[in-house]
């Protein structure tokens, strides 16, 4: 496992203020598009750092399994 993987767990959790709800008002339909990419994009990469997780998480089950 990286190290920075393990100062990210350690750290506080902050809320993303580019994800907190927003006020659409005023939005054109490019600021929605933009946004929503914005959006998935940190979808992806949370997807990614779970399977990550998970894939740790199995070789240390399978590591310390009970024979």
């Amino acid at each position: 496992m990286q190290e920075t993987g393990m100062m990210e767990e350690e750290a506080p959790r902050k809320t993303d203020a580019a994800l907190a709800p927003k006020n659409y008002d005023g939005w054109s339909v490019g600021d929605f598009e933009a946004h929503l990419r914005a959006l998935k994009a940190e979808i992806a990469r949370a997807e990614a750092a779970m399977a990550g997780r998970k894939s740790s998480m199995a070789a240390a089950d399978a590591l310390f399994r009970k024979p």
